[in-house]
């Protein structure tokens, strides 16, 4: 059964918006879309709030449309995904990770 999974996050202060998107282009959309498990990956920068002048509580959104969850979990635990996540972690802050079920 598929399964979205829904990223929240923000930066690290000594991560610069250019470092993150960059490696997020040339490395992480890459590689996550390479996997079997993964139907698609997108990454989303938050363009402000609707009705408010507040900045987003969350500069990032990743969507991460998972085909087979059993599959997904290995995938995630091979080097070279675990090393993708060392970087991304050393980037990220205020990080959450939700799985999702659909309703109806």
């Amino acid at each position: 059964m598929a399964q979205k999974i829904v990223v929240l996050f923000n930066l690290k202060p000594d991560c610069s918006v250019k470092e993150y998107e960059a490696w997020a282009k040339s490395k992480d959309i890459p590689t996550v879309n390479g996997l079997g498990s993964v139907d698609q990956f997108e990454v989303y920068r938050s363009a402000g709030l609707i009705g408010s002048d507040q900045a987003p509580p969350y500069k990032y959104i990743e969507i991460i449309d998972v085909n087979d969850m059993e599959g997904f979990g290995g995938e995630v635990s091979t080097e070279a995904m675990q090393a993708i996540a060392a970087e991304f972690q050393a980037m990220t802050s205020d990080l959450f990770f939700i799985l999702t079920e659909k309703l109806g």
